[in-house]
């Protein structure tokens, strides 16, 4: 090899290295694993598929895996795994470190979110052992992506893992075959008070929140109503959870500002959001909405600006903003309540 590729290989992996080897803080990893698992359920087509996380035994959330790599790639990342028992209910976060390596030209860094659904009682009894090798200790297969996705509709090749990774936020099924994920015990024990497996000395506030949400999100009724107001059979659509609306507007403003960017300035004003969009717990006008709406679709609907509509920024604030719409308005006069204490007895 060249005496200068060498060096710029040696002074690429050595800047980022140090990355590899420091812990996150045990709270942002929760804060943002709660983040990623709200933002995934936010457009209909892009989404991991309802029933999948609905049958689901454990989920593990790993936000912003880095990716280095130029002549040896690597990947590395903190993150956190929930797990379903005999009855259903959720455990409290657990947290785990996501370590993988990869030969090849890949040059530069990438942040990534990972998401792995595991969908048999065997593979998160693995992983919970301590050590666990994704494609080796459990089957693992790239997750099938949208609402209505067909998944393994053959049982005898139904994958006990299905893997996802995001990345401007698309959810796209993603190869982990040979990645470690591990138990980290230092931050349980940091977050909780407590070692793995007792109970914990005290629960942070964002643990439960992070448990109540997951519960929201794979109990069969979060999706979002259809288009019309109406769930299907004319039946009232469902109150959509505030957790989640908040998620709609987030990722709805974090894909308007990437429209936004690729935007002259003349267009700019006529395919903005409304103002109030802008901040949480400010109240948001039908009406403003509906004058958006109406802005994007007539020009979704002009073959003069193909070169825009074809354009995934375009897309997907278009079908946010669709999605936010009807998530308001099933929220009007429901009432806004947290969620219901943890394991409270309810007939």
């Amino acid at each position: 090899m060249h005496r200068p590729l060498m060096l710029a290989a040696v002074l690429t992996f050595g800047t980022f290295a140090p990355q590899f080897v420091v812990a996150n803080n045990p709270a942002d990893t929760v804060l943002e694993s709660e983040q990623v698992l709200s933002e995934l359920m936010t457009i209909p087509a892009k989404q991991i598929p309802q029933r999948l996380m609905d049958d689901a035994q454990g989920i593990v959330i790993i936000p912003n895996v880095i990716k280095i790599g130029f002549i040896a790639g690597g990947r590395r990342g903190h993150g956190v795994v929930l797990v379903r028992d005999a009855d259903g209910e959720w455990s409290l976060p657990q947290f785990v470190t996501l370590t993988g390596g990869s030969v090849g030209w890949q040059a530069g860094i990438q942040g990534t979110d990972v998401i792995l659904v595991f969908t048999t009682r065997k593979g998160v009894e693995g992983l919970l052992r301590g050590k666990f090798t994704v494609g080796v200790d459990a089957s693992v297969t790239a997750g099938p992506i949208g609402r209505e996705a067909e998944i393994g509709t053959d049982a005898t090749l139904r994958s006990e893992i299905y893997s996802y990774s995001r990345s401007r936020g698309l959810f796209l099924g993603v190869s982990l075959d040979g990645s470690a994920l591990e138990i980290d015990y230092e931050a349980h024990n940091f977050f909780y008070g407590s070692r793995t497996g007792e109970l914990p000395r005290r629960t942070p506030s964002s643990a439960d929140q992070l448990r109540h949400f997951l519960a929201e999100v794979t109990s069969g009724h979060a999706a979002a109503p259809a288009v019309g107001g109406q769930a299907p059979n004319d039946r009232p659509a469902p109150v959509v959870p505030v957790r989640r609306l908040e998620a709609i507007r987030r990722s709805l403003n974090q894909n308007s500002a990437q429209l936004q960017a690729i935007l002259s300035p003349e267009w700019r004003p006529y395919l903005a959001l409304p103002k109030e969009l802008l901040e949480p717990g400010h109240p948001v006008h039908l009406d403003s909405l509906a004058t958006a709406l109406k802005h994007f679709a007539q020009v979704n609907t002009s073959p003069d600006y193909q070169q825009l509509t074809e354009r995934t920024e375009f897309q997907n604030t278009y079908e946010l903003l669709r999605e936010y719409e009807q998530a308001l308005k099933s929220t009007r006069g429901a009432l806004q309540l947290p969620p219901p204490p943890p394991h409270s007895n309810r007939e």
